[in-house]
């Protein structure tokens, strides 16, 4: 309990998802009967290695939030604000935190098919190093084009697609997001706030799908992997954990 109390989730859900031509906002977009913040929110309590889960939504989607009932998550915290760029929502997170916390998990909403125990390896990584996420390796071969041109033909092997969470050092993220401030850059991801600071980002290979739900297609993909029983629902872990993730018996 005291472990799980000084780490702490970010759950990134204010962008509106155009791309996915959704008439809602992306993260309360329903795959197989839940919405993609609520399945992100129950995979990451069902990790039972966060003290807070702090959701960062939209100002209009407040009331959509406190429509899903979820109060039975554990740790689940009232919902704040986000902004318009990603940084401007790490921020309003961060500011909504305890002081206590050390550990901060930036999770995407949109990737809800997560799994919990991918979530316990990435947390542990970044306690003993400092940093750590998920990520999986590039299969398709990368081209880097100018003009149209390609001019560069990078090693694949030497290359990880990046996922979430991104677990990191509260002062090295905070640290991260001041200097990104005050040098006028956008990070693509997370890490890449500390990442300019010179530390170190530890690679943690997930173990099964984790796709960012951003299109279309990614949604029949997320319906299919649901179907198929490839997702790893809160129920495999026992009790305690289907409790603080608010998850029934099995087959409930």
């Amino acid at each position: 309990m005291a472990e799980r109390a000084r780490v702490a989730a970010l759950i990134l859900g204010a962008g509106r998802g155009e791309r996915l031509g959704a008439a809602l906002p992306k993260a309360f977009v329903e795959v197989v009967g839940r919405t993609l913040v609520e399945r992100s929110i129950r995979a990451l309590a069902a990790a039972d290695v966060f003290g807070v889960l702090q959701p960062v939504l939209g100002a209009e989607d407040l009331g959509r939030f406190a429509a899903l009932g979820i109060e039975d998550v554990e740790g689940l915290a009232a919902p704040v604000v986000g902004g318009r760029e990603r940084q401007d929502s790490m921020r309003a997170g961060l500011a909504a935190l305890p002081a206590a916390i050390e550990w901060v998990a930036v999770h995407d909403a949109a990737r809800c098919l997560v799994s919990p125990r991918d979530v316990v390896r990435v947390v542990e990584v970044a306690r003993a190093t400092g940093a750590a996420i998920l990520a999986e390796p590039v299969r398709d071969t990368i081209k880097r084009v100018e003009s149209g041109a390609i001019v560069e033909t990078p090693p694949r092997e030497a290359l990880w697609a990046a996922q979430t969470p991104q677990v990191l050092r509260r002062d090295w993220l905070e640290a991260g997001l001041a200097a990104a401030t005050r040098d006028g850059r956008q990070a693509t991801d997370d890490a890449q706030l500390v990442e300019w600071l010179g530390h170190v980002v530890r690679i943690v290979p997930a173990s099964g799908p984790n796709p960012k739900i951003t299109r279309p297609e990614d949604l029949r993909l997320a319906e299919s992997l649901l179907a198929s029983g490839t997702d790893e629902e809160p129920a495999h872990f026992g009790e305690g954990a289907r409790r603080r993730a608010g998850v029934g018996e099995i087959g409930s």
